[in-house]
């Protein structure tokens, strides 16, 4: 293999299912491949993917391997059972930084001791109530609160040289629309997104991953006047830009996914995240676009830039706070009016189309019964709703009960019937814990 070829495939992280290394993925890594995305189908048990980890780095020692461990909605750890920690609409509602730096602490501990020594985390976006996948992973709508707790995040996070990636740069709150599925435009001024992003520059972040939106013609992550120009020269960071996943509909339709990377790689990203549905055939191509279309001095930046923080991510140990974390999603609770659910009270989820970025829950609030938009809606005693406030048909159903409502999304909506109303602010399993324990389930 040449020296451009590794200098590229230093710059892309792709993915592979299970939990045992195809021939392929080590063949990239021995080559000089930057690193491993790790999701949900790669962690099967803690062990198991300590096991992977090991694995891959008997390759080479100074791999960095990625996962998106967000707290909240969003956990690869624990995508059976739900997060152990509230997510970020949950800590911004609480405002309180030092308990957001020791989630973030805790977390980074149970991603060292699997041998995970990057991040996916925060996220830096100021959430707009419409927006359909940011939500409750956002700290809040308020630029100063979510700047405060990313800081935080941050420093709890790399506090134990688990690197952190600040996201989705320049900011995916202030829009509506899924960057999964199509490509958003920004909605109003970019300045007003960016205080969290310059909070994490300030607090050492490591990382910060674009955002597939349109904010001027093109797509931020292909940008180079909010990459290179904005991002490093304007905000002076010098750390490891990462692109979101290449193959999400918002580039991968509209330039394709080769082009894609050279664009990225030309604006001034360094790593690449080739994605869960992407694998040996699109690392190869995406690895000799680069050579050809990629300056050699702009390839050995960022693979220089992606060494630097593959020595500095070596991870400390330390011991998770599972019960500081379960206060915290404890004091985040809204509950009004009389929230005590009957004996043997009757749970209904009204549960819309999972946010991808997420994944389809596998846990809910007891034993509700899960009920989706077109399907009855049975009488219920406790009825669960997500982000009701965009989506009419919870909002009937929810009216038309006079039950316990339990919003596990943001309460921008109150029902108008309701015996009493929780706020849990996230759907993680911890926050769901916390209003079982009001309801008195």
């Amino acid at each position: 293999m040449s020296e451009l070829e590794r200098l590229a495939a230093a710059c892309i992280f792709p993915s592979f299912p299970g939990d045992v290394p195809p021939d392929w993925a080590r063949r990239f890594l021995a080559d000089g491949g930057g690193g491993i995305v790790l999701f949900a189908y790669n962690v099967p048990s803690r062990e198991r993917l300590a096991m992977l980890c090991a694995a891959l780095r008997a390759e080479r020692s100074d791999v960095l391997l990625a996962i998106d461990e967000e707290g909240g909605d969003v956990t690869r750890l624990e995508w059976e059972t739900g997060s152990s920690y509230p997510g970020g609409a949950a800590l911004g509602v609480v405002d309180d930084p030092d308990l957001t730096e020791r989630v973030a602490a805790s977390i980074a501990a149970e991603l060292a001791a699997a041998g995970v020594n990057w991040n996916l985390a925060p996220v830096a976006d100021v959430n707009v109530p419409a927006n359909p996948v940011i939500g409750t992973r956002a700290f809040g709508s308020d630029a100063s609160l979510v700047a405060r707790h990313v800081a935080a995040w941050v420093r709890g996070l790399q506090s134990r040289n688990v690197a952190a990636c600040a996201k989705h740069w320049p900011g995916h709150g202030s829009t509506e629309q899924d960057s999964h599925l199509e490509l958003p435009a920004l909605v109003g001024n970019v300045e007003a997104g960016l205080e969290p992003f310059r909070a994490a520059i300030a607090a050492g972040v490591q990382s910060i991953m674009t955002a597939h939106i349109r904010v001027h013609e093109l797509p931020a992550t292909i940008d180079p006047a909010l990459v290179q120009g904005k991002l490093r020269e304007e905000l002076g960071f010098d750390g490891v830009v990462m692109a979101d996943a290449l193959e999400m509909k918002a580039v991968a339709e509209t330039y394709g996914v080769e082009s894609s990377a050279v664009r990225a790689l030309t604006a001034g990203v360094d790593a690449l995240c080739v994605g869960h549905d992407l694998g040996e055939d699109a690392v190869d191509r995406i690895r000799a676009a680069l050579v050809a279309s990629v300056d050699e001095s702009r390839l050995r930046e960022a693979a220089g830039r992606i060494a630097r923080l593959a020595e500095w991510a070596r991870p400390r140990g330390g011991r998770a706070d599972h019960a500081g974390a379960a206060a915290g999603a404890r004091r985040a609770l809204l509950v009004e009016g009389d929230v005590t659910a009957p004996a043997e009270a009757v749970l209904v989820e009204l549960r819309p189309r999972a946010n991808i970025a997420a994944g389809e829950a596998e846990h809910g609030l007891g034993d509700a019964l899960v009920v989706r938009e077109g399907e009855h809606v049975p009488r219920a005693d406790v009825l669960v709703v997500r982000d009701a406030h965009r989506h009419p048909w919870m909002r009937q159903a929810a009216d038309a009960a006079g039950a316990i409502v339990v919003e596990t999304g943001l309460p921008v909506w109150r029902p108008s019937h309701a015996h009493g109303y929780v706020a849990t602010y996230g759907g993680g399993r911890v926050s769901l814990e916390a209003a079982e324990e009001v309801l008195g389930l």
